[in-house]
C-alpha cells in the first residue's frame, strides 16, 4: 500500500504533468520531479494512479486532442498533434485510433452526436433533456489571476467527489487560518471532457486556495494526499451558473458545443474550473452556485 510521501510525490509528477501536457515529459525528468530513481518512479506511479506513466501521459495527451479536435475546427490536425506532444502525425492517428476508435478526422464529426457516455446516468440524463431548450448566460471575459491551491485528486465524476471535499474541507479547518485565504475560495478543476470520456475515467480535483505556500507550513515528510499546486491564470471566459447536482455536465456541454465554436476563440489546453459560491457537493440539497472558467485564446 502507497504511503502519504509517496503519494505526495505522485502528485508532484502529476501536477508537472498537467502544468503542460505538451512539453517533453520524459521519465528521467519526471523522476527528479519526484526525488525517485526512474525505474523506482514507474513502479511507485503505476502502484498509485493504476496505469503506467508513459499510458497515463499517451491518455492524458489524448483527451486534451480530442477537445481540441471538435471544438477548434479551424485548426489543422497536424497542429493539433504536435501541439499536444506527438512527434507525428502518423504516431499520433495510430494512438488516437486505438483509443477512440476512430481516426482524428472521423472524430470532429461526432460534435452533434447524442452519444455522450455521461447520458448513461439516468440523472444527468434527465437534467440534460431539462436543460436543451435553456440558453446559456453571457460570459465575462476575465484575465484571473493565478491560484495557488491545496488540494486533492478524485477519479471519476459522481457524487463520491463529495468525500474528497469533506477531507479537503476537514483539512483546511485544522489549519492556521494565516495559510488560508478570506473568504475561503473552493474550486473544482476540471481535467476530462465528460461528454467524451466515460464518467468512471474523468479526473477531478477538489482544490481550496491558500495565500502561503503549503511546503512552509507543511514539511515535505509529512505531506500525503494534500498536496499544493498553482492553478494557471490568464484570459478565460466565465460563466455564471446555477442549478442542482446533475445539471453542471449538460452545462458545460453547452459551453463547448454551442459557445465556443461560435466564439472566435478557441479552448487552451489547460483545464478549466469551477469557482464555487455554493459547492454541491457540501450543500445538503445539492445546490450549486459557482463561475465556470474556460481558458481560451485566439487563433
Amino acid at each position: 500500500m502507497a504511503t502519504p510521501q509517496q503519494i505526495a510525490r505522485i502528485n508532484d509528477v502529476l501536477h508537472q504533468i498537467h502544468k503542460d501536457i505538451t512539453a517533453d515529459l520524459n521519465g528521467k525528468q519526471l523522476a527528479q520531479v519526484a526525488a525517485y530513481s526512474e525505474q523506482h518512479l514507474h513502479r511507485v506511479f503505476a502502484e498509485i494512479v493504476g496505469e503506467s506513466l508513459h499510458q497515463y501521459i499517451r491518455r492524458s495527451r489524448l483527451e486534451v486532442a480530442a477537445n481540441q479536435l471538435m471544438f477548434s475546427p479551424e485548426t489543422a490536425i497536424v497542429d493539433i498533434a504536435e501541439k499536444c506532444g506527438f512527434q507525428s502525425l502518423s504516431s499520433f492517428s495510430r494512438a488516437f485510433r486505438a483509443t477512440f476508435g476512430c481516426a482524428p478526422g472521423q472524430w470532429r464529426k461526432h460534435l452533434n452526436t447524442e452519444d455522450k457516455p455521461y447520458l448513461k446516468d439516468p440523472e444527468i440524463a434527465a437534467a440534460y433533456c431539462r436543460l436543451q431548450d435553456q440558453h446559456l448566460p453571457t460570459p465575462e471575459l476575465i484575465d484571473l489571476p493565478a491560484y495557488r491551491v491545496a488540494y486533492i485528486r478524485h477519479q471519476g465524476y459522481g457524487r463520491n467527489i463529495r468525500n474528497s471535499w469533506q477531507l479537503l474541507t476537514a483539512w483546511a479547518a485544522s489549519q492556521d487560518i494565516s495559510l488560508l485565504t478570506t473568504p475561503d475560495v473552493q474550486i473544482g478543476l476540471h481535467h476530462s471532457n465528460p461528454s467524451r470520456i466515460p464518467l468512471e475515467q474523468c479526473r477531478y480535483v477538489a482544490c481550496t486556495a491558500i495565500e502561503a505556500p503549503l511546503r512552509k507550513a507543511v514539511p515535505l515528510k509529512k505531506r500525503g494526499i494534500i498536496n499544493e499546486m498553482i492553478i494557471p491564470g490568464g484570459l478565460h471566459a466565465c460563466f455564471k451558473l446555477h442549478g442542482r447536482y446533475g445539471e453542471l455536465l449538460p452545462w458545460i456541454s453547452k459551453i463547448m458545443e454551442e459557445w465556443l465554436p461560435e466564439s472566435g476563440l478557441v479552448a487552451k489546453t489547460t483545464p478549466a474550473f469551477a469557482i464555487y459560491e455554493k459547492n454541491h457537493f457540501l450543500n445538503k440539497n445539492e445546490e450549486f452556485s459557482l463561475k465556470f472558467c474556460l481558458p481560451v485564446g485566439f487563433y
